[in-house]
């Protein structure tokens, strides 16, 4: 009790602190908990009349100093020069990334809500990290013993050489599959372009069609191969899922489940595929599912905080990009309109069969092509009304895309700042 209640006499700057020397044993291995040790006077500018230590530092930022070891947190005045005070953080040998956010927002001049910047760790929680296994139950049977290793395998790749072993064979299955949906694409480009007319589709001769069907088979093969593969990987993964619902919620968790039914269905419908070979382009078309699955390529690398911090602004500004929307969707109306009644008023009765449209909904997509500066050129306005309506749409357009991109560039550039100070919070608490 004696320890904790002794005292100790600072002299900062010629302002006096007296302090519990409990209070500066808060924080170990700073300067001023090596005050609390038996040798400190000889190692400090100390007085022995007065019993004080001395330093020639900032008494003003010090009073916040020595509220930090008394509160546990760290806040700093308003009017502080940034440099200043890393410099007497540095001299008390304290970590800067233990200022609060609120005063690190008002130091760095960000104009971010404290309430974003706490939102930041809760946008870092991955999904794998709200999938936790509750390890609280006592229940001893085998798939509680092995559901957490068997979900390691499957879902977090770097979990151990077992599960980099099974992550790298179902990259090469993914490369595969999208291979063999490549070159399905071909074969079947080449087939209907081969035997579709006019009229519709005209009866094959025999060579083509052993040729096709043949191909065809072949690559049904090596594809119901690495369905199957992918049909055990999500069974397994499915099984073993600590919460069935929030691996549901997952994007790529449900194009996994998607992706396998292309396949099943063409060999269920097999002999109509050959009568009416229209449905097995709409079989190709489902299978597009297929390209979404190297999506899961970046659980095989570390995402980029830059990826991140534009994903979550993406987010933040969602409100703000309905609205761009809904302009933008206005605009489309209005100048597809206009331009629709502007060409038929203003045009000759004689020039009516050379009016590059046939109703409104293609006046449409002029305007939506204009208002984005894409303009294939496919329809072009031929009366003066209609050129005034194309130069006012393109310029509504371009002012209507670029304004709202600073406000995006300041929220990216607010939540970049808020990313790499929480990396250096993080990496200043690692041992």
């Amino acid at each position: 009790m004696e320890g904790s209640k002794e005292k100790i006499i600072l002299n900062i700057g010629g302002v006096r602190y007296e302090t519990y020397s409990s209070t500066l044993r808060t924080f170990p291995g700073t300067k001023l908990w090596s005050l609390t040790e038996p040798h400190a006077p000889s190692i400090y500018d100390y007085d022995p009349t007065t019993k004080e230590f001395f330093f020639d530092r900032s008494a003003e930022i010090f009073s916040y100093v020595l509220n930090y070891y008394r509160t546990k947190h760290f806040h700093c005045p308003t009017d502080t020069c940034r440099s200043v005070l890393e410099e007497e953080l540095a001299f008390w040998e304290i970590n800067e990334t233990q200022l609060s956010s609120c005063c690190w927002l008002k130091l760095n001049n960000k104009e971010v809500q404290p309430e974003e910047f706490n939102i930041w760790d809760e946008n870092e929680q991955t999904d794998d990290q709200c999938l936790i296994v509750q390890t609280e139950r006592r229940d001893l049977s085998w798939r509680t013993r092995w559901q957490p290793k068997i979900w390691s395998i499957f879902e977090k790749p770097f979990s151990s050489f077992s599960a980099k072993c099974l992550a790298l064979v179902s990259l090469l299955f993914i490369i595969g599959i999208v291979i063999i949906f490549c070159e399905e694409t071909k074969a079947q480009f080449e087939f209907f372009t081969a035997n579709f007319t006019s009229t519709g589709y005209s009866e094959l001769s025999h060579n083509d069609h052993d040729h096709y069907y043949h191909q065809a088979a072949y690559l049904l093969h090596l594809e119901l191969l690495c369905v199957l593969w992918f049909t055990f990987e999500f069974s397994v993964r499915f099984c073993f899922c600590p919460d069935k619902k929030l691996f549901f919620q997952n994007p790529l968790n449900v194009v996994d489940f998607l992706s396998l039914f292309p396949v099943y269905i063409e060999l269920f419908v097999a002999g109509q595929i050959q009568r009416m070979p229209s449905l097995g382009l709409w079989l190709g078309f489902v299978r597009v599912v297929y390209l979404l699955k190297l999506l899961k390529i970046s659980k095989l690398i570390e995402t980029p905080l830059i990826l991140r911090v534009l994903s979550y602004t993406l987010k933040s500004i969602l409100r703000e990009i309905c609205i761009l929307l809904m302009i933008l969707a206005f605009e489309t109306l209005f100048f597809g309109s206009l331009f629709f009644y502007g060409e038929l008023l203003g045009s000759h009765p004689s020039y009516t069969g050379d009016l590059h449209f046939a109703d409104i909904l293609v006046c449409f997509w002029w305007a939506l092509i204009t208002l984005t500066t894409v303009g294939y050129g496919d329809i072009i306005p031929l009366t003066t009304f209609g050129q005034v309506t194309a130069a006012l749409a393109a310029v509504f357009g371009m002012l209507t895309i670029t304004i709202p991109i600073p406000i995006f560039l300041v929220k990216f550039k607010s939540y970049y700042d808020i990313a790499i100070f929480k990396q250096k919070l993080k990496r200043s608490k690692k041992p």
